[in-house]
């Protein structure tokens, strides 16, 4: 719940980072798969505050003549999130059906870039999470580092648990309870894929 040049851009995310003047922001950028990548969410409960991560992450970012024409997607599996408390983890399956919905996915539909220093550009990124079944719009904003073999893409956004319909956040007649409202987090370097 928990998304995206040197040579190449982003990640899941990518898009349309039109920095003015910069050769770097005009020229080609190629495919990319996910190299690396984490997924957490910071979440708040009754008994205390927690962090749920996974790093079975996978993606993949289509290139194109500019930033502006990148796209792709980042996904990770339900149930390889985990918090450090296995009967938390077992809760967190369970509110989130991760039998019917087995994964977290965000697909980039376009970036709108920001400032440019060296080699790092601040971006908003546009597109949606698929969570639990729901589709929900998620405007994310980030960084994106441009490095020489790919990019690496970093950004945090607020969500609403209830937005996704993920219930059975209260236990034991409401004497433990998650909050509705998660932090997530992503971190995503993708490497460039040899030109054809």
């Amino acid at each position: 719940m928990m998304s995206f040049q040197g040579n190449t851009i982003l990640l899941l995310v990518a898009g349309s980072l039109l920095a003015v003047g910069d050769a770097r922001a005009q020229r080609p950028l190629p495919s990319g798969t996910l190299r690396t990548g984490s997924l957490s969410f910071d979440g708040h409960a009754t008994v205390g505050d927690f962090t749920g991560t996974t790093t079975s992450v996978t993606g993949e970012m289509t290139g194109g003549a500019t930033l502006a024409s990148v796209r792709g997607w980042v996904e990770a599996p339900v149930r390889s999130l985990v918090t450090g408390n296995a009967r938390r983890d077992r809760d967190l399956n369970k509110s989130m059906e991760s039998d019917r919905f087995p994964a977290i996915r965000y697909e980039l539909a376009e970036v709108f870039p920001g400032e440019m220093r060296g080699d790092t550009v601040a971006v908003t990124l546009h597109g949606f999470f698929l969570i639990h079944g729901v589709k929900q719009p998620a405007i994310i904003p980030a960084t994106v580092v441009l490095l020489p073999d790919g990019v690496r893409v970093r950004g945090e956004i607020p969500l609403s648990l209830k937005s996704f319909q993920i219930g059975g956040l209260t236990k034991m007649l409401g004497l433990l309870k998650m909050h509705d409202g998660i932090l997530v987090h992503l971190d995503l370097s993708f490497e460039s894929l040899p030109l054809p």
